[in-house]
């Protein structure tokens, strides 16, 4: 992506975060990332694309980032701890992305659609690992679904509540106590 494309589409989730997406006008984000309409238009045809953009960046990262780290994993326990890592450090680095999602995750319109989706999909990851963690018999049998869930939203919610508390968020810290109340709850 060129650097205005990118100027573009950073200033949008900013104020995507703040304002809220709805709130949110073309002229404000041309006018703060500096370019004129046509620019804009010339990148995005409209103001939804971004909004496309930024669930489809956001989850790639996610798949990636926990491709990445779970490769080289022998267990599904080892690949829990290093998916749960992942979500610490990309909540805490990405706090406007989360923002954006959990701010658009409800209602009936596209965007809302479109959010619950990208989540689902990260999460059916999760439920993959979990699911082989009960098949090979190091997790007790349980619902995947809402296992899988609850790892999502214990550690994202817990981590955007410490931010917006404006408190230093120290990653290793935070990892441990989650890693250490997941995987009781988990193991056999």
């Amino acid at each position: 992506m060129n650097k205005t494309k990118r100027r573009i589409f950073n200033t949008a989730v900013e104020l995507f975060s703040a304002k809220g997406y709805d709130n949110t006008n073309i002229e404000e984000i041309t006018a703060i990332a500096g370019v004129a309409k046509g620019t804009l238009y010339y990148h995005f045809t409209k103001k939804e694309d971004i909004f496309d953009m930024l669930l489809e960046e956001g989850l790639n990262l996610l798949k990636n980032n926990i491709e990445l780290k779970t490769k080289d994993c022998s267990t599904a326990l080892e690949k829990v701890k290093a998916i749960t890592l992942v979500q610490i450090k990309v909540t805490v680095k990405y706090e406007n992305f989360l923002n954006v999602i959990f701010s658009e995750f409800w209602g009936e319109e596209n965007k809302n659609k479109k959010c619950r989706k990208a989540v689902y999909e990260y999460i059916k990851v999760l439920e993959d690992v979990i699911k082989e963690g009960i098949d090979n018999g190091e997790f007790y049998d349980g619902n995947v679904e809402a296992l899988a869930s609850g790892i999502f939203g214990v550690t994202v919610s817990s981590l955007v509540y410490r931010l917006k508390k404006n408190r230093e968020v120290d990653v290793k810290q935070v990892y441990e106590g989650f890693i250490d109340t997941v995987v009781k709850g988990l193991k056999k």
